[in-house]
């Protein structure tokens, strides 16, 4: 995306994240039918398929993107 704040080793980066104790959620059907009961308040596939994860998998989603924010269930701010 051209943002230099995200300029990193993306391998080195997940290494560093399981190493820390963080855990992978991979894209299971159930999230993909989640995708399809959320409401319509943003058009990014990506970020709605992290909200129907953190729904199905009852995590909670960090973010500063405002349009994922408006969304109900677990996503709270990260500023």
């Amino acid at each position: 995306m051209g943002r230099p704040e995200f300029a990193l080793d993306a391998g080195v980066f997940r290494r560093e994240l399981l190493e820390s104790g963080y855990e992978e959620t991979s894209i299971a059907g159930s999230h993909a039918a989640a995708v399809a009961g959320l409401p319509d308040l943003h058009r990014d596939p990506f970020d709605r398929m992290l909200i129907a994860q953190a729904m199905v998998e009852g995590i909670t989603l960090l973010t500063a993107d405002r349009a994922v924010l408006a969304y109900p269930g677990p996503v709270r701010s990260a500023l």
